[in-house]
């Protein structure tokens, strides 16, 4: 067993699982903590690390799962580069490639000279190598095609950046659909 000790160990992701077992959020290991002294939650699964106090020592989760469920509403996300990103996951939509956030930009599908909307359904990340190839003319013109038709970024798509970032979490791997 390991001793948590520092800022950044408490700070670890944990997966958060509702009643039913769907995963509904990711938090950190202090929060988790929290609760499950709290009575909210419980641990599902634990690592090799341990918490310790004065007198005790507690068990880090990687996994926990609310006691009651929660009702997660339908909703639509803030349009908002970030926003586009983590849906699109980094990667630019025409040549495949993951990016850094940095060397990405936001294309319009249908370009804005030409009528296209900032919208969910009409923006995508894309490299700049590929945006320049692209100019103010349609993916069609120039012989470009979308790895995936944009969408809303939903409660859904938000599921699935949970499977994004529990991809090298081997103990949130029964849990998650990857």
């Amino acid at each position: 067993m390991y001793s948590l000790n520092g800022k950044k160990q408490m700070n670890s992701p944990v997966l958060v699982l509702n009643a039913t077992y769907e995963p509904i959020n990711v938090t950190t290991v202090r929060r988790a903590l929290v609760l499950i002294f709290k009575g909210t939650a419980r641990p599902e699964e634990l690592t090799d690390e341990v918490v310790r106090s004065a007198r005790h020592s507690f068990p880090v989760p990687s996994v926990i799962r609310l006691v009651e469920y929660i009702r997660i509403p339908y909703e639509r996300r803030e349009l908002s580069r970030r926003n586009v990103m983590l849906r699109d996951g980094y990667t630019c939509q025409y040549c495949g490639r993951k990016f850094n956030p940095s060397d990405l930009t936001i294309d319009h599908v249908i370009p804005r000279a030409r009528g296209g909307r900032t919208s969910w359904d009409n923006v995508v990340t894309c490299c700049r190598r590929c945006n320049a190839r692209k100019g103010d003319r349609t993916p069609e013109e120039v012989g470009m095609k979308l790895l995936k038709h944009p969408r809303a970024l939903s409660w859904r798509v938000g599921h699935q950046i949970l499977t994004h970032l529990g991809r090298h979490q081997e103990a949130w791997r029964k849990y998650l659909i990857i």
